[in-house]
């Protein structure tokens, strides 16, 4: 198959920043909330809300988790998160679900 496409949401480090701060959490507490201590350092959860780098699929389901969100919704540029987070219920932006 070759190379991939090299896609990649613009609006993903937005949505992460925004995730951990509205859960009132620091990079560090991020990690441990994620359960990812040991796995992520605190510099790449900086890196990955600047978007310098992507994310592995691991921390994108840790990051959907702790929000109460799909991943989808995370990667997807034409979805906004809910407004609390964690969402209250298990929230789809898109209608594909």
């Amino acid at each position: 198959m070759g190379r991939g496409v090299g896609l990649k949401p613009t609006r993903l480090a937005a949505k992460l920043r925004q995730i951990r701060l509205r859960l009132a959490l620091s990079q560090n507490e991020m990690v441990r909330r994620m359960r990812l201590q040991g796995r992520v350092l605190r510099e790449e959860i900086s890196d990955f809300e600047r978007g310098k780098r992507q994310p592995p699929l691991l921390v994108l389901l840790q990051y959907a988790r702790a929000a109460n969100v799909h991943v989808d919704d995370l990667i997807d540029d034409n979805v906004k998160l809910p407004a609390k987070l964690p969402a209250p219920t298990h929230q789809c932006g898109s209608s594909q679900h």
